[in-house]
């Protein structure tokens, strides 16, 4: 079973995020909340809160809702460029540099790792048994009573 969180327009560069992003990609959802918390970058505090609403999801998703962080691990993470305001900044002799402040959205999706649990199916109906296949009419064998009925 999984789950995603999606946080959109975060207003750092996608290229800041991915450097967080990398660092928990396949890990296990206890060892990269400690990875989040404990990294300095401004960034890992984003990609925390999106990788505990992933886990939260999950939770709820689960029926019996007894799911631990460390039966959990991020499945996929990514970042993808989100909307660039375009600013622009004095510069010489008349002139107008353009900034560029971009934007990104960040994707985070949690599986459990947790053995899925066996459920019980209910009997099934005996399934009908096939149609016997249409056969073609036999060819008529007297076809000279049909040329002298001409």
């Amino acid at each position: 079973m999984e789950a995603r969180a999606v946080n959109r327009y975060i207003g750092t560069s996608p290229r800041k995020m991915r450097l967080v992003i990398d660092l928990i990609r396949g890990k296990r959802v206890d060892e990269a909340l400690h990875l989040l918390h404990f990294s300095p970058k401004h960034a890992s505090s984003v990609a925390e809160k999106v990788l505990r609403s992933a886990v939260s999801n999950l939770q709820n998703k689960d029926e019996s809702g007894r799911l631990e962080p460390e039966e959990m691990r991020v499945k996929e993470a990514f970042v993808d460029g989100g909307m660039m305001m375009k600013r622009i900044s004095a510069a010489p002799m008349g002139r107008a540099y353009r900034i560029r402040k971009r934007s990104n959205h960040v994707t985070i999706i949690v599986e459990s790792t947790a053995a899925p649990k066996k459920e019980t199916r209910k009997a099934k109906a005996p399934a009908k048994e096939p149609a016997a296949p249409k056969t073609k009419p036999a060819a008529k064998a007297d076809t000279t009573e049909t040329q002298e009925q001409k």
